[in-house]
């Protein structure tokens, strides 16, 4: 059973930085996508960071430069690194992933994918 549990998500003032993990468990996909969403109230779900089975890298344009994504295969748990972080940012994040997948996880529809963690909620102040 597939199981993905999101956590480091909190308050910080804008500039500042989070770190977001998700414990990614019970898949074997041999390709698949993990990708990092966001929904922000009254918004629709964006794409924000994604990673394939070989490591390639995708990223929304609104987080290009100051989001990095990355993955710890031993340890099942995908990191979002967000940087200068701001007020727009704000939004609860979810990790998701896909068996099969594409070379820009982020391009890939919300509605595609199988399997969905909890969220957890960034707030960035001004």
């Amino acid at each position: 059973q597939v199981e993905l549990e999101e956590s480091g998500g909190g308050s910080v003032q804008a500039g500042g930085s989070l770190r977001l993990s998700c414990l990614a468990s019970g898949y074997t996909y041999g390709r698949y996508c993990l990708t990092w969403f966001r929904q922000a109230p009254g918004k629709e779900r964006e794409a924000v960071a994604g990673i394939n089975a070989d490591g390639g890298t995708s990223y929304g344009d609104s987080v290009k430069g100051r989001f990095t994504i990355s993955e710890d295969n031993a340890k099942k748990t995908l990191y979002l690194q967000m940087n200068s972080l701001k007020p727009e940012d704000t939004a609860m994040y979810y990790c998701a992933l896909i068996s099969g997948g594409d070379n820009y996880c982020t391009y890939i529809p919300a509605s595609l994918y199988d399997h969905w963690g909890q969220g957890t909620q960034v707030t960035v102040s001004s």
